[in-house]
């Protein structure tokens, strides 16, 4: 018994090692795979990002294109709170204006691919528009993936810059794509948020850093999310400053004030629509959800380009009027 009892003893020790390896091989490789800044090769050929032919001839062939590369934007800098260079892109309105747009792009974009959003709100709209990289894309510095939490205080900062820019009396609007939109909503809440954020559009968002990884881990992989996320995302905080449960857009919209706009593809099988449902109910502040039918991840303007400028024209004018 004695024996029977040593070795039994013997492999659980070795079973505890060789599960621990396993942990902390599989969180390095998942953060490589997913926050830290580079190519994600996982990402090519997926299925659940790809995009109809009017979305594909819009991304690479609309006039937008040529109309960022036309314009004269004032490159910006900002030092985040933890040391970082960061960048952005302010161009006025054509005219006098106190209305700020900031565009805040998706996971991997940059700044101005979200002049496909900009150019309507400068051209038709007389807006001042601001485009920030987001830490870790573009030309910001950052050796990692936020995906909206640190973020959140970068876009604060950014306002703030932009408020002292422009005057007091700027009355800003926040529009956000995919990580873009999770951010304007992480920022929402936030004791240190200008009172001159007046409206936030949230396209595509998802609830919480955690839900997504736990819902894109299942799909990709088929891999359950415990213990090996969890794990991950102490990784994360020791790394990148946060944990996968804090970078949560739903606690945040729950106490919001600011009133949001969802926008979402009823087809999106990136970041689900039951995200956004779910966002949108337990917002406390005014808001309206407008979902897209046959739209995949962040394909809604593609697709209803007209109705959605309509919706979000008259949805934001309610609160800057």
């Amino acid at each position: 018994m004695n024996i029977i009892r040593i070795n039994w003893k013997k492999f659980t020790v070795l079973f505890a090692i060789v599960f621990l390896a396993i942990q902390i091989f599989g969180s390095f490789f998942f953060y490589g795979l997913a926050v830290q800044r580079g190519p994600k090769e996982f990402l090519q050929n997926n299925a659940d990002l790809e995009v109809s032919n009017e979305a594909m001839d819009l991304y690479l062939n609309g006039e937008w294109i040529d109309w960022v590369k036309a314009q004269h934007f004032e490159q910006l800098t900002l030092t985040s709170r933890d040391g970082l260079q960061l960048s952005g892109y302010f161009l006025p309105a054509a005219k006098p204006s106190d209305k700020l747009v900031i565009l805040t792009h998706g996971y991997l974009g940059n700044a101005k691919q979200m002049g496909l959003y900009g150019q309507f709100y400068h051209t038709e709209w007389d807006y001042n528009i601001f485009m920030p990289d987001a830490r870790g894309h573009g030309k910001s510095e950052g050796n990692y993936y936020g995906f909206g939490w640190p973020d959140r205080l970068d876009l604060i900062d950014w306002t703030d810059l932009l408020v002292k820019k422009l005057g007091q009396d700027t009355k800003v609007v926040y529009h956000g794509l995919s990580m873009g939109a999770a951010t304007v909503l992480m920022s929402s809440s936030d004791d240190a948020l200008p009172l001159q954020v007046k409206a936030i559009i949230a396209d595509s968002p998802y609830q919480s850093v955690y839900q997504l990884f736990t819902y894109q881990m299942n799909r990709m992989f088929h891999l359950p999310a415990f213990p090996l996320l969890d794990s991950t995302s102490m990784l994360t905080k020791i790394r990148a400053g946060y944990s996968f449960r804090e970078a949560n857009a739903r606690k945040e919209v729950e106490k919001t004030k600011v009133p949001i706009l969802y926008i979402h593809g009823q087809s999106d099988t990136f970041v689900p629509t039951e995200m956004a449902e779910e966002l949108y109910s337990h917002t406390a502040s005014d808001a309206e959800l407008f979902l897209v039918p046959d739209a995949n991840h962040g394909e809604a303007f593609a697709l209803v380009g007209d109705q959605y400028k309509r919706k979000v024209d008259f949805f934001i004018n309610r609160y800057l009027n």
